[in-house]
């Protein structure tokens, strides 16, 4: 069996300002931007691996969600509790130096946790949780 991780979802409530974050503080290419206004899917991955992706994607677009879902899911998201990324680079303090300059809420500096990982931690515009750790 040969199986990949293409693509994984993370919401957003603002897609503009999960744009700007994604494309202009982590340098993320962006891939496809389809839909208006607060209803966009947009699709960037880091520039030289087309194969891994992140669709952004407004939550409420899923027709199977519930009014009450959704008003749980917007109330995680505004509690930072809902999505969460792990991404990795081979320099954390580059790459937390210039993610901080970028106007983004901190939610741990570089850090070598009791497991052995190296990583920092940072929220994008809607909450997710994004953690960086550092590989060699």
């Amino acid at each position: 069996m040969d199986i990949t991780i293409h693509t994984t979802a993370l919401p957003h409530d603002d897609p503009d300002a999960s744009l700007a974050f994604y494309r202009d503080v982590l340098g993320f290419e962006v891939r496809s931007d389809v839909g208006q206004g607060r209803m966009r899917w947009i699709t960037v991955g880091p520039a030289g691996q087309p194969g891994t992706s992140i669709l952004l994607a407004p939550p409420a677009a899923d027709p199977g969600i519930t009014e009450d879902e959704h008003r749980m899911i917007t109330e995680m998201m505004a509690k930072g509790t809902y999505g969460w990324i792990l991404l990795a680079t081979p320099d954390l303090d580059a790459t937390f130096e210039k993610v901080q300059a970028g106007d983004t809420e901190v939610v741990q500096e570089p850090t070598r946790q009791p497991y052995g990982v190296r990583d920092c931690a940072f929220r994008d515009p809607a909450g997710n949780l994004v953690r960086i750790q550092e590989v060699r």
